[in-house]
């Protein structure tokens, strides 16, 4: 029997954000297509605790049609608890690495800083809108969802 070797996909803020945001019915449904296969257990995805605080507050404050801090916090909740989705975190070493990554590369700091946060929790991909904040960070491969070429990947 072939042994599957899918690699593991982070989920980028904005992937999370359209799962839940009315505004663009093609992004949330890719969104929530993504998210349904972790759900249903087809699927481990990783996110970090930054995306998660990030996710919180633009579905609560940036969206045309915000959800409530209660429904957010219950998403939040949902994700931490649920073993399909590993959380990762950040420490000291990991922020001298996204200095090292924003310095050499030029990207925003943020961006440095969740790349450099899932290459030590041995992640590799990330599924992201945003392709371009990723390009030149060595040990990264981020997917645009939204194309139609990667909606295989999804």
């Amino acid at each position: 029997m072939k042994e599957n070797k899918e690699p593991t996909y982070a989920v980028d803020t904005n992937i999370l954000v359209y799962a839940f945001d009315r505004t663009n019915p093609h992004k949330q449904e890719i969104g929530k297509a993504i998210l349904e296969k972790c759900w249903k257990r087809e699927k481990n995805l990783v996110i970090s605790s930054q995306n998660l605080a990030e996710f919180f507050i633009v579905v609560t404050k940036k969206i045309p049609s915000p959800i409530s801090v209660g429904d957010a916090k219950q998403i939040i909740r949902d994700i931490n608890d649920f073993t399909q989705w590993q959380v990762c975190n950040y420490n000291g070493k990991t922020v001298e690495r996204a200095i090292e990554i924003q310095e050499r590369t030029k990207k925003h700091f943020w961006d440095a800083l969740l790349a450099a946060t899932l290459i030590q929790n041995g992640i590799y991909h990330i599924f992201t809108e945003n392709t371009s904040d990723f390009k030149d960070i060595e040990g990264i491969t981020a997917c645009n969802p939204f194309k139609e070429k990667n909606n295989s990947q999804v």
